[in-house]
């Protein structure tokens, strides 16, 4: 009688690991009237590290406010963490990486980019709170599509 390995989800640590901040047009940009526009850009991605049960998981945030066509500033916050998964088929690690563990890290990233605008003296700014879970099943319905529609074209 074979025993299941046992299902361990495990947080080893959280941590930025990349962390970048312009204001291109100081201090002339402080002098700018206007309501900035601004564009967020998410990634995220998660590797093996080595042969072991240990995985790094990244979300990416990169803020770009613009005033009058002209860049205010640029916050780019890389978060990461390290995680123990095992005892989980294939299907749920690809979950558990794509959409657990940055639904987990979201409130680090999101309280980086916060903090690191105001310590560039502009307007406060809060990431909404993102649904990892609907961007992950997006993702997999996107890969079927493509899947299916290159086995269609052979």
């Amino acid at each position: 009688m074979s025993e299941e390995p046992q299902r361990q989800l495990q947080v080893q640590r959280i941590y930025v690991k990349d962390l970048s901040f312009e204001v291109p047009g100081a201090p002339q940009i402080f002098l700018e009237q206007g309501q900035p526009k601004v564009n967020v850009q998410l990634a995220n991605q998660a590797r093996r590290l080595g042969e072991t049960s240990e995985f790094e998981v990244e979300v990416t945030v990169t803020v770009t406010a613009e005033v009058n066509e002209k860049t205010a500033y640029i916050a780019e916050v890389k978060q990461a963490g390290v995680f123990v998964i095992s005892g989980v088929t294939d299907a749920e690690l690809e979950q558990i990486l794509g959409s657990y563990c940055p639904n987990l890290m979201f409130p680090y990233v999101r309280e980086t980019i916060s903090s690191l605008i105001g310590r560039g003296s502009f307007a406060p700014f809060h990431l909404q709170p993102i649904n990892f879970d609907a961007l992950f099943q997006q993702a997999q319905a996107k890969r079927a599509a493509e899947q299916a529609e290159k086995e269609t074209a052979h």
